[in-house]
């Protein structure tokens, strides 16, 4: 079985780091991931440059994108505004994402649940229009940094709501780190019912990333968020750390079995490239171990 990983380094991965990096090196940083094999690249996120310095710059990265490759480089937009911008590019994709609570909603977007339901189905209309690739993206699905435990059947009943506006698909993201297993499988498996693809997007900060990812893939999702070295975390999230580490997603994915058109060793050096870069070391474990031949 095949799982499509969409390497969110040069977004998530970048937004919180120390390092302010240059757009003419996340786009190297694409390029690189593009190599390597990894089906999709979120290569930007057209948000107000002034809340998310990191990001500044973003239709110069998009410029300098190779397009000699079958990477599919798409763009995170929080509202309208950055959906005009990333139309005015060539980008094939758009991924718009908000949040399950309203607290988290207020402060990340300025928006209510409510009002970015009506946003996303407005965007995935325009999106049809313009012959652009929409997903959408359920911040906070496994926990609110505000609001504590979010109920599982809530997230469920705004995924089917979004399953409704026919997007090419949902994923629902741990944008904190709190999520277990059981919690994984209970959203997976409650949109079963729906033709629309399930990815998942987490984060390692409470060392469940590896097998989260797992239990997603085992209870149906077909895609994953990853972020090559592990880097990451939100602005707008206290104390949520680093995405789950692509490399260590991979390895172990292929360890079990599936299929992911990856090149593990290229997408390592682009580990290594990356931590050089950031001249800081980067969290994922497979960049310094190294990988070792399982039988799956």
């Amino acid at each position: 079985m095949n799982i499509d990983i969409c390497d969110v380094g040069p977004r998530d991965g970048l937004q919180n780091d120390a390092t302010q990096t240059t757009p003419e090196m996340r786009a190297e940083l694409c390029r690189r991931l593009a190599d390597a094999g990894v089906p999709y690249v979120e290569a930007v996120s057209f948000v107000n440059e002034k809340r998310v310095p990191r990001m500044a710059g973003a239709e110069t990265v998009v410029s300098l994108l190779p397009i000699d490759t079958k990477t599919e480089f798409n763009a995170l937009v929080l509202n309208e505004r950055g959906y005009e911008r990333a139309l005015a590019t060539n980008l094939q994709a758009v991924h718009y994402a908000f949040p399950v609570t309203d607290a988290f909603g207020e402060r990340n977007q300025g928006a209510k649940v409510a009002d970015s339901l009506v946003t996303a189905k407005r965007m995935i209309e325009r999106a049809r229009g313009d012959g652009l690739g929409i997903s959408i993206g359920l911040a906070v699905a496994f926990g609110c940094p505000f609001e504590g435990t979010v109920d599982p059947f809530r997230v469920l009943e705004i995924a089917h709501e979004v399953a409704e506006m026919g997007p090419d698909a949902i994923s629902f993201a741990d944008t904190i780190g709190v999520g277990v297993p059981k919690q994984v499988r209970i959203l997976v498996e409650g949109m079963t019912d729906t033709p629309i693809p399930i990815g998942c997007h987490f984060h390692d900060t409470r060392n469940t990333g590896v097998a989260n990812a797992l239990a997603a893939v085992e209870s149906g999702a077909e895609m994953l968020d990853a972020s090559v070295g592990g880097v990451g975390g939100c602005p707008f999230a206290p104390a949520a750390t680093g995405n789950v580490a692509t490399e260590d997603v991979v390895y172990m994915l292929h360890g079990m079995g599936y299929e992911t058109g990856i090149d593990l060793d290229k997408l390592i050096s682009t580990a290594k490239w990356l931590e050089k870069q950031l001249e800081h070391t980067v969290p994922s474990a497979l960049h310094r171990a190294g990988p070792f031949k399982c039988i799956a």
